[in-house]
């Protein structure tokens, strides 16, 4: 690894003090790998039995497991949306609480959506994870790996937070604040981190991090959560961005994380002037104390008595044309129809009790796909999300022959029926084919497909 700026490690030295030196041989060894299993689309149960990754659990983490594979993403089992590759220590902030399965959540600043699936994972068919990123390119990432994985219920969005916070005021249970930071806890893994590291650059992270938290304060309803978190050691964008919110913002305690993180995290360090004496409630993940790179997390309870803060949306004027209804009737077995609605001219499908203004969401539920003349071409999304509850199946083992054919964007013999069927590995899709005759006509995007 680089050399580290003299003046962090100086500071760095006053923060662990005995513990420095542990510190700095942990960041001479390999980067730690993880991957989350994907409950949205193959039980852990289902998944240990065909687990070839790695065995060895992440410890505060029930669906989490360290990583000893090279190349992960070229397997169907990743291709498939089974696994979400993810460093272990960035998973531990959604560990930090337990989550209601109707809840409204929000993340703030998502991309590329490792915290984003993870909370996905723990609501159910009501709950609603909407994911904020405001730079358009990584907002396509985001989207696209919510889209990898099958997530319904899932809203992205493209947008500052201060817009974020004039759109959804008081909408959600919990808020994910994983903000923008200095990358400190990341010097191992992205060394460009180092390169950019400066004391100006801390205070200039504190700044906006004040302004992130500050708007969601604003997104948080009465009673809700804010989890603030960021990948990096300083006490100006971490401790201090603490203590100057729950100053500001009375109605907020800072209260205690799950047993599971607090067992592998450090106690949040008291500072010279720090007015909140529950400041080690906070918790920091150390390398050299759990195996991961660098976190700080902190748990924000809105203490005022919670109140009704969204309303069931009015469907009387969303008019589905038959061509879309026939279109589902066809190719799923099951599906609720109160949940099949346009947004921004596109047919999509998604919870009825959650208001998206128009043009607020860069991708609103599941795409359902595109309205031709007389005909609906499916979208790729709709295949992952749905393809669970489709009537035609064309099942291939990972090894096939088939499923290489399909991933590089070949067509090949089935004994499916004519017709719109999602392709599966082990049960889960892959994507979708239009079955002709015996051949299936690939439909996998030509972006995804293998080389």
């Amino acid at each position: 690894m680089k050399d580290l700026p003299l003046e962090y490690s100086e500071r760095m030295k006053m923060l662990l003090e005995n513990e420095y030196e542990d510190y700095i041989n942990e960041l001479n060894n390999p980067p730690v790998r993880g991957f989350r299993v994907n409950s949205d689309k193959i039980s852990l149960d289902d998944f240990k039995k065909i687990n070839i990754f790695s065995s060895k659990k992440i410890p505060y983490v029930e669906n989490g497991f360290y990583l000893d594979y090279d190349k992960i993403g070229n397997h169907p089992y990743h291709h498939a949306g089974m696994i979400y590759v993810q460093e272990p220590g960035a998973m531990a902030p959604a560990e930090c609480i337990d989550i209601e399965p109707d809840w409204k959540i929000l993340d703030m600043c998502a991309a590329p959506g490792g915290k984003s699936t993870q909370l996905k994972n723990k609501l159910g068919d009501k709950g609603v994870l909407v994911s904020n990123e405001i730079i358009p390119s990584r907002c396509k990432i985001l989207t696209g790996n919510i889209e990898r994985l099958g997530l319904r219920n899932c809203v992205t969005t493209c947008m500052d937070t201060k817009k974020l916070a004039k759109t959804f005021p008081k909408m959600f249970d919990l808020v994910m604040c994983d903000a923008p930071c200095s990358g400190e806890g990341m010097f191992r893994k992205e060394e460009i981190a180092i390169d950019e590291w400066s004391v100006e650059n801390v205070l200039k992270c504190a700044d906006r991090q004040a302004e992130i938290l500050d708007n969601a304060s604003i997104l948080c309803k009465n009673g809700g959560y804010i989890i603030y978190a960021t990948c990096t050691f300083s006490l100006e964008e971490n401790e201090m961005t603490v203590d100057t919110f729950l100053k500001k913002h009375p109605e907020f305690e800072l209260v205690p994380v799950n047993e599971n993180v607090r067992n592998n995290t450090v106690d949040g360090i008291t500072f010279d002037g720090c007015e909140c004496k529950k400041i080690s409630f906070a918790r920091r993940f150390y390398p050299h104390k759990t195996k991961g790179e660098g976190q700080f997390m902190a748990v924000l309870h809105n203490t005022l008595d919670p109140e009704i803060s969204y309303t069931k949306k009015n469907n009387s004027n969303n008019k589905i044309d038959k061509l879309i209804i026939d279109f589902l009737d066809d190719v799923l077995a099951t599906y609720d129809k109160s949940e099949v609605m346009m947004y921004n001219g596109n047919p999509v499908y998604f919870s009825n009790d959650f208001e998206i203004p128009k043009g607020a969401a860069f991708c609103c539920g599941v795409t359902i796909g595109e309205i031709k003349k007389n005909y609906i071409l499916p979208h790729h999304q709709f295949f992952m999300a749905m393809g669970k509850d489709f009537r035609r199946k064309i099942n291939l083992s990972a090894d096939s022959d088939e499923i290489r054919k399909y991933l590089h964007g070949e067509e090949f013999d089935t004994d499916c029926e004519n017709g719109w069927a999602v392709v599966t590995v082990e049960g889960c899709t892959v994507g979708g084919a239009k079955v002709v005759n015996g051949r299936a006509k690939n439909h996998y995007p030509k972006g995804l497909r293998t080389k």
